[in-house]
């Protein structure tokens, strides 16, 4: 499958956020392709989680306690 996301926008906000625990979600579709997305956003002062459960678009915010998530960057199908 064929996608594209610019990675430098989304290390930019990461910075502009100061966040330090970044979530990354991924449709179903991108998920057999995550350990290139995570080498594509890994940086300096942050950590990376990809969520590994469902994702049925932006509004399906994955709900959690026991890490602080600073950030969710969600890769879907068009901008939101």
């Amino acid at each position: 499958m064929e996608y594209t996301f610019d990675s430098g926008k989304i290390k930019k906000m990461i910075k502009e956020a100061r966040a330090k625990n970044v979530l990354v979600q991924l449709p179903d579709g991108l998920k057999p392709d995550y350990e290139r997305i995570v080498q594509e956003l890994e940086g300096e002062g942050y950590n990376l989680f990809i969520w590994g459960g469902s994702c049925f678009g932006a509004c399906d915010i994955p709900s959690f306690s026991n890490k602080k998530i600073d950030l969710i960057v969600h890769l879907g199908h068009e901008e939101f």
